[in-house]
């Protein structure tokens, strides 16, 4: 706990196997009240291990996509009572280590959702990621901070912070299934007026580490396209969209 805030750290795992016991060595227990995986339906010894080691883990039987894992994750973290929900890959590419200062950000008051930025300590690249998705991320970004009129450094991280009011607030159950879910949660953030704070992240590209292949990137990118154009659509009163009605679907 942070000043009696409750923290749970949610991985959303698919085929983490070889890296999840890393991940989860680093989680700074002190600070976290409970880790909870949802596995959507690897084909390696990711629950197995999962259980091993002592974690709350949940199965999705069959693979349903990455934003319905988060749907799960997030649903049962507040179904834990938690007050402060944190995302951490469990392919130990951002570090574990800062889900505190994270946490701690959002219980300050001055935010409601965190960021793990990989761009603004500028480690990216020196990290390994590739270059085209270090370009296309910070194309995707520039057009996103014009379309939502924010200012952050990165869209697209996978770490992740949000306190239970946000969780709560946001019809989350509209999203996508799919990865574009990190980008539609953000817009809605934003658009529903939550305070969105960045932290600089270290990051770690290497063969265990998950990344998706460039067809999904791509389709990952237009997806992020359509995503801000429906924001500035609505704000601007020519179209509504149910992932950004008050009255759209909560999780359960």
């Amino acid at each position: 706990m942070i000043e009696g805030k409750k923290v749970v750290v949610v991985l959303p795992a698919y085929n983490a196997e070889k890296t999840l016991a890393a991940t989860v060595e680093e989680l700074p227990r002190d600070v976290v009240d409970e880790v909870i995986l949802v596995d959507d339906y690897s084909v390696d010894k990711t629950v197995e291990l999962a259980r091993s080691i002592g974690l709350k883990t949940v199965v999705h039987e069959q693979n349903k996509g990455y934003g319905a894992n988060q749907k799960t994750c997030y649903g049962l973290a507040l179904g834990e009572g938690a007050d402060i929900v944190v995302m951490v890959h469990p392919d130990y590419q951002y570090s574990p280590r800062l889900v505190t200062a994270m946490a701690a950000m959002i219980v300050s008051g001055h935010y409601d959702v965190i960021l793990g930025s990989r761009i603004l300590g500028r480690d990216a690249l020196r990290g390994g990621m590739p270059l085209y998705k270090y370009v296309a991320n910070r194309f995707l970004t520039a057009f996103e901070n014009l379309m939502l009129r924010t200012k952050l450094s990165e869209f697209h991280t996978g770490f992740r912070a949000f306190s239970r009011e946000v969780l709560e607030t946001l019809p989350l159950a509209e999203n996508s299934d799919d990865f574009v879910f990190d980008n539609e949660i953000l817009a809605q953030a934003a658009h529903f007026g939550f305070k969105i704070g960045e932290i600089s992240c270290p990051t770690r590209y290497f063969k265990d580490a998950s990344s998706i292949n460039f067809i999904r990137s791509v389709k990952y990118g237009f997806g992020v396209l359509a995503v801000s154009c429906k924001f500035m659509l609505q704000s601007l009163g020519i179209a509504n969209y149910r992932i950004f009605d008050p009255k759209g679907r909560r999780l359960e």
